[in-house]
């Protein structure tokens, strides 16, 4: 089965070096290639974003983020709760492997991960092939989009797609929480 072409639309600006915005479980999300430091930068632009404060990837599925997480430097049992978690809106601070850039990960030596259930992010990552920079479609200091038709013209302007759907219905973003401790950063 074919994607839908505004999916195929939003696939094709990612491979571009594009940014999209997408709706994941809570909120609509912006997005690009993380591997991308033009992108990236861009991205953050636009969100008027400080690149110290590191990114969130999100992937539709735990094997997307393979050679990116440094499992090994987690006991076990932390590990387990990590990947119990998922898939669903929980955010993890993960030790990061040196194949995740400093535009992604900032000041820190984590990177941020969810694995999604949200269909849309599934099918997205899934047609892209790996996983997305995922942040919220706002502005920096203003409120994020849990609609469509609250995100910001803009912000929209200066987007290369967007993908259809609609948000998860959650009512407030995920939870971030540092897979090293356990504790939440954000709840």
């Amino acid at each position: 089965m074919n994607p839908p072409p505004a999916l195929e639309d939003a696939v094709a600006a990612l491979r571009r070096g594009g940014v999209i915005a997408y709706p994941t479980e809570a909120v609509w999300g912006l997005g690009c290639d993380p591997f991308n430091e033009a992108a990236v930068m861009r991205l953050l632009a636009s969100k008027q974003r400080d690149v110290g404060k590191g990114l969130i990837l999100i992937a539709g599925a735990l094997q997307q983020l393979h050679g990116l997480l440094d499992w090994d430097a987690l006991p076990a049992a932390r590990r387990a709760a990590v990947v119990a978690s998922w898939p669903g809106p929980s955010t993890w601070i993960v030790p990061a492997t040196p194949r995740v850039p400093r535009w992604i990960t900032g000041d820190h030596d984590g990177v941020a991960v969810r694995v999604s259930a949200h269909p849309l992010v599934v099918a997205l990552t899934a047609e892209y092939g790996g996983p997305l920079v995922s942040t919220s479609a706002n502005p920096g200091g203003r409120s994020p989009a849990y609609a469509r038709g609250e995100l910001d013209p803009e912000l929209l302007a200066r987007i290369d797609a967007l993908a259809p759907g609609e948000t998860g219905g959650q009512t407030a973003p995920s939870t971030i929480r540092d897979a090293r401790s356990g504790a939440v950063l954000r709840a």
